[in-house]
C-alpha cells in the first residue's frame, strides 16, 4: 500500500469534470485522507481544456504534486497536455469512444473504459463521469459504498430514480476497471485513511464562512473570476440571518455600496480580482478620508488587463499598497491557509471598525479557488470588536456639532451612527475639520493628515509573520506569501542545510521591525513569489535593507510553484 497518491481528470470545460472530482473527492475526505487540490480551467463560459488534480495522502500536505499518477482522459486532448506529467509506471483511464493512444515514449499504462458507452447504456451520456469515478475509487481499492453514499447527497433531489442510473454507473465503471486489470492494483492501493473529520474547502468559501460569522450582513459585488464564489456562498448563506447580496453594475457601485452600508453601522464587503480593484481605488480613498470601515477581498489573478483571469498570480501587492491616490492609512492581510482565510477575514472586519479605515484581504488564485483539506474552525476564537462606536450620546451645546473627526492621541476618533439625534456631522470626501466640514486651512490639513496616519502606527494582526525558525543562523531563509507556504516547506524538507522559513501576512502597514531579526542572521534570502518583479522582496529591502542577501525565485507562467521546481532554486542558493 502506499500513503499518498495524486489524481487527475481532464476533459473540455462543461463535461461534467466538476461533479466528478466533487463527489471523488468528498468521499475520499469523508474516509480521512487529506487533500489539495489544484483547477486548471480555461476562461470561456464552455469549452475548452480544463482538468482537475488531487493530491491524496495519509498524512497532511498543503502542496500540488510534482508528477501524477493516475490521469483520467475525456478526451485525446487531456492525453496530449498533461501525459508528460506521469511518473514512471503510472496510469492512463480513457474513454474508449475517442480511440485512445500515448506518446511512444510514455511508460505509462493505457486502460481504455467506454464511460460514453456505458452511460448511454443506462440512459445517457452525461452519466459518464460517474463511470470515471467508480473506475477511479476501483483502481485505488477503495470502498464504492462511500462514493454511493455522497451520490446520493449530490442527486437526491432529483429524485430516487436518478440516484439508482447514477449509483449504477459508478458500479458498472468499478466493475469494468477491475476486470481489465484482475483487481485492484497494489501499487496503487492507498493505505486507509484515519478517519478523522475534516473541512473540505476552497478558500473563497472560508472568507464568505469568515464574514458571515464576523457579523457581515451585506455583500455588494460584481462576478469576477476568481473572487465570484464568494459571493455566490453569501448569496445561499446571508438571507438566513437576515442579511442580503447585491450583484452591482459594476465594482464601482460595488465597493461605494459597501460603503455606504458601513457607515450606515452594517458591517458590508465586497470581492473582486485586479481589474474591479483598479476600478475601486478612488473609492477606497473615499474610505480613507472619511474614515469609515471597509473590508474588501482582492482575489489576485494573472494580469494586466484581463490578463489570465483563471490562472495563479501574485502581482497585485504593489496595486494594493501603493494604489489609491493621495495618503491613507490602509490595512492588507494575505492569509496562507484555508483555516486563516476564515480567522483573518473574522479579524478583518474588527480592524475596519477598530481603525475606521479600509482593509484588503489578498489572497491568490490557487488559494481562492484550491480545495484542500482544513482542520475544524473554533468558533469560540469569533469576536466581534467595534471600535469607538459610540452609543445613546449625551445633548450637544446649542449650534455644536459632533466632532466626527476629533483630533486624538492614537489618532482614532469616536464613531456615531447616522440617526442619533446627537451625533449630528458632515460627511465629505474633501479635507475637512473636526466636525466635518470641508476646510483647505493649511494647519488644519497637517493635522488631519497627521491624525489620519498614525492609527496604524502600532497596528499588527494575529502572527503578522508565521515563523518556522529552529536554526539560529541559518543557511537560507526562505520568505514568501498566500499559497506559497506549503510548497516552500515541501523544499525545505529536501534541502540537505539549515533553513528557515517565513510566511508573511501583513503586508501592509509592513511588519519590518518582527522581520529583521530573522534576516540579520540569514546567510542567504531567497523570496519566493508568482509575479515578475519580486513586489515582495522589494518591501522587504525598502523596509529592512539587506539588499545584498536578497535573491529572487519568481514564477509568472500561470502555474503555482511545484516543490521540485522550488528545492532546485534553492539548492543552486546554498
Amino acid at each position: 500500500m502506499i500513503s499518498q497518491l495524486s489524481w487527475k481528470i481532464g476533459g473540455q470545460q462543461g463535461e461534467g469534470l466538476e461533479s466528478t472530482d466533487r463527489i471523488f473527492s468528498t468521499a475520499l475526505n469523508r474516509l480521512g485522507y487529506y487533500l489539495y487540490g489544484y483547477r486548471h480551467f480555461s476562461s470561456r463560459i464552455k469549452g475548452g481544456h480544463t482538468n482537475n488534480k488531487i493530491r491524496i495522502s495519509t498524512y497532511p500536505i498543503r502542496a500540488i504534486s510534482d508528477d501524477l499518477d493516475i490521469l483520467v482522459a475525456f478526451d485525446q486532448e487531456t492525453i496530449d497536455l498533461n501525459a508528460h506529467e506521469l511518473r514512471e509506471g503510472g496510469i492512463i483511464i480513457a474513454d474508449a469512444k475517442f480511440n485512445p493512444t500515448i506518446p511512444e515514449n510514455l511508460s505509462a499504462k493505457l486502460y481504455a473504459v467506454p464511460f460514453t458507452g456505458i452511460a448511454e447504456e443506462l440512459g445517457t451520456s452525461l452519466m459518464k463521469n460517474m463511470v470515471a469515478t467508480g473506475a477511479s475509487a476501483a483502481l485505488l481499492g477503495l470502498s464504492i459504498d462511500v462514493i454511493k453514499e455522497v451520490v446520493e447527497e449530490e442527486f437526491g433531489r432529483k429524485g430516487p430514480a436518478v440516484v439508482e442510473k447514477n449509483v449504477e454507473a459508478v458500479s458498472r465503471g468499478a466493475q469494468y476497471i477491475l476486470e481489465l486489470t484482475g483487481g485492484p492494483l497494489e501499487e496503487f492501493r492507498l493505505a486507509p485513511g484515519d478517519g478523522a473529520e475534516r473541512l473540505f474547502m476552497i478558500g473563497n468559501d472560508a472568507i464568505g464562512l469568515g464574514a458571515l460569522a464576523a457579523g457581515c450582513r451585506i455583500m455588494a459585488a460584481y462576478p469576477i473570476t476568481p473572487a465570484s464564489e464568494i459571493m455566490e456562498y453569501l448569496i445561499r448563506k446571508l438571507p438566513k440571518y437576515g442579511g442580503t447580496v447585491v450583484q452591482t453594475e459594476d465594482e464601482i457601485a460595488a465597493v461605494t455600496m459597501a460603503i455606504g452600508a458601513n457607515y450606515g453601522g452594517v458591517r458590508a464587503m465586497t470581492a473582486s480580482a485586479g481589474p474591479g480593484l483598479s476600478l475601486m481605488m478612488e473609492a477606497i480613498g473615499l474610505a480613507g478620508m472619511t474614515e469609515t470601515p471597509i473590508v474588501i477581498v482582492d482575489t489576485q489573478r494573472g494580469g494586466p488587463s484581463t490578463g489570465l483571469p483563471t490562472k495563479q498570480e501574485q502581482s497585485d501587492l504593489n496595486a494594493l499598497v501603493y494604489g489609491t491616490h493621495g495618503e491613507i492609512p490602509k490595512v492588507v492581510i494575505a492569509p496562507s491557509t484555508i483555516e486563516e482565510c476564515f480567522y483573518d477575514t473574522v479579524e478583518a472586519f474588527n480592524i475596519a471598525e477598530k481603525y475606521q479605515c479600509p482593509v484588503i484581504i489578498m489572497t491568490d488564485l490557487q488559494l481562492s479557488l484550491g480545495k484542500q483539506s482544513a482542520e475544524k474552525l473554533d468558533f469560540s476564537r469569533v469576536k466581534i470588536e467595534r471600535g469607538k462606536l459610540l452609543r445613546d450620546l449625551p445633548p450637544l451645546a446649542a449650534n455644536e456639532l459632533f466632532k466626527r473627526y476629533e483630533f486624538t492621541e492614537d489618532g482614532i476618533s469616536p464613531r456615531v451612527l447616522p440617526g442619533d439625534k446627537h451625533g449630528l456631522h458632515h460627511v465629505t470626501g474633501v479635507e475637512h475639520d473636526q466636525e466635518g466640514r470641508p476646510s483647505e486651512n493649511h494647519v488644519n490639513r497637517k493635522k488631519m493628515m497627521e491624525k489620519r496616519l498614525k492609527k496604524l502606527k502600532n497596528l499588527r494582526i494575529t502572527d503578522a509573520i508565521k515563523i518556522d525558525a529552529p536554526h539560529e543562523e541559518p543557511d537560507l531563509l526562505i520568505i514568501g506569501m498566500g499559497s506559497t507556504g506549503g510548497t516552500i516547506d515541501e523544499a525545505r524538507s529536501r534541502l540537505d542545510a539549515k533553513t528557515n522559513h517565513i510566511t508573511i501576512r501583513q503586508i501592509c502597514p509592513f511588519p519590518a521591525e518582527e522581520l529583521r531579526p530573522y534576516i540579520e542572521k540569514a546567510k542567504v534570502i531567497a523570496v519566493v513569489e508568482n509575479n515578475a518583479t519580486g513586489q515582495l522582496a522589494d518591501q522587504i529591502k525598502l523596509h529592512v535593507g539587506s539588499h545584498e542577501k536578497i535573491r529572487n525565485i519568481l514564477k509568472y507562467d500561470g502555474n503555482p510553484f511545484l516543490p521540485s521546481e522550488l528545492y532546485h532554486a534553492c539548492k543552486e542558493l546554498i
